[in-house]
């Protein structure tokens, strides 16, 4: 793998194609890659540091896996030989990023750690580092001088933990973003955007941002402002690729996604125990596409992981979830779901809402309750309650919230 980004810029980070869930929630079917960096100057500094998962490595040993900090450390020396590290810059704590700090230090015990406060707080909490001489505190808008290289530090709390920060190379025109236009995806051969096909970073980043930072689109404009008319060749992110030749698309890209900025279509949520809520989700569909809607996207809330739901649903504007009523309650997929999306703190989207029972009805009145109290999206279309299976009035019903579905698209 090429590792130079400029020629003094290298990339030593690693990939993990074994974990299938990051954050123990969000499917990796491509993988996720760890990026960290050195800047090569009169002093070295190494940006970010990777994951070691210690439970991979035991749970893994009779499959001869190899624990990434071995790989970590080769991707170091490869680049500094025998120089030593003069600074160990921490954009974000997170433990994929900051996980093999305490072995780095140990490698390379005079490197000085360069934080924020909180940053150190963090760092001391999860491994006892990071409180004695060896710590250079930062705040917004300090700088630090490598030599020819120039740093300047922006803080930029909440994107998408509390003392994340990001590192201006402004010598070399390079944004060390920490998480900030990340995605999921390992790299595959090339580091660079422009020496790679990007087609499956583009939905990647889309639930990347939604399923990691979605919450925190306030604060992502924030730090956007911060960061406006600065110029930038490369950004160097901790997963994805690093950006080049994308950076405008990518930088349009979070600022569409922090206003919570949608295309015109439809996702249709759906759960169904025996058939009933998901010939409605159909027919519901069907009636929006007729209407003329051409994005419509599907899902079962049982079958699917929601992370792709959550994808979509910060995608396209309108919304349709349906479901029974189970145990007097909305359905435990749903309501999880539910859940999932006021924690995003959603906004500009249409709502409209369909239902099955038996005998007692209660999952359309709830997830209407539950918007009111929570979502609080625009409603569209009058809501659909089937008892027991579906009749000619329903079947109505339903193709009729389909075109008003379409019709508040077309407005």
């Amino acid at each position: 793998m090429k590792t130079e980004i400029t020629s003094s810029i290298h990339y030593v980070g690693v990939n993990d194609r074994h974990k299938t869930l990051f954050e123990g929630l969000w499917p990796l079917p491509y993988g996720v890659s760890y990026n960290s960096y050195i800047i090569l100057d009169d002093k070295i500094a190494l940006v970010d540091t990777v994951e070691v998962d210690f439970f991979d490595k035991i749970a893994l040993v009779d499959t001869v896996e190899v624990d990434f900090f071995p790989q970590f450390l080769d991707n170091i020396r490869r680049v500094i030989g025998d120089r030593q590290i003069d600074y160990i810059i921490v954009n974000h704590v997170e433990p994929d990023h900051s996980g093999s700090i305490a072995l780095i230090k140990k490698y390379y015990p005079e490197a000085v750690i360069v934080g924020n406060k909180k940053t150190f707080d963090m760092l001391s909490g999860y491994y006892g580092v990071g409180n004695k001489g060896d710590i250079l505190e930062v705040k917004q808008g300090d700088t630090l001088s490598l030599g020819h290289h120039e740093l300047a530090f922006t803080m930029v709390p909440m994107v998408h933990w509390p003392e994340t920060m990001v590192t201006l190379d402004t010598t070399a025109a390079t944004l060390f973003a920490g998480d900030a236009f990340g995605c999921f995806g390992a790299l595959s051969g090339a580091v660079i955007d422009e020496d790679m096909c990007c087609d499956i970073f583009w939905d990647e980043m889309r639930r990347y941002y939604s399923n990691i930072v979605g919450k925190y689109g306030v604060q992502v404009q924030q730090a956007l402002k911060k960061l406006a008319g600065v110029k930038l060749d490369y950004i160097c992110s901790t997963h994805g690729p690093v950006w080049h030749k994308h950076i405008e698309r990518v930088v349009s890209m979070y600022d569409s996604m922090s206003r919570y900025e949608a295309e015109n279509g439809l996702v249709v949520c759906y759960g169904s125990m025996y058939g009933n809520t998901e010939r409605a989700a159909e027919m519901i569909a069907a009636a929006a596409s007729e209407a003329g809607v051409k994005n419509i996207v599907m899902h079962d809330v049982s079958r699917e992981n929601h992370s792709f739901i959550i994808r979509d649903i910060f995608r396209y504007k309108a919304i349709a979830l349906g479901a029974p009523t189970y145990n007097n309650e909305i359905y435990p997929p749903m309501a999880s779901l539910l859940s999932e999306l006021a924690g995003r703190n959603l906004k500009d989207r249409f709502l409209s809402v369909f239902g099955s029972f038996t005998w007692a009805g209660q999952t359309v009145k709830k997830i209407l309750a539950y918007n009111e109290g929570k979502l609080k999206l625009e409603l569209v279309g009058n809501t659909v309650e089937i008892k027991q299976s579906l009749s000619e009035e329903t079947r109505q019903q339903c193709e009729q919230l389909g075109k008003e579905i379409a019709k508040r698209l077309a407005e």
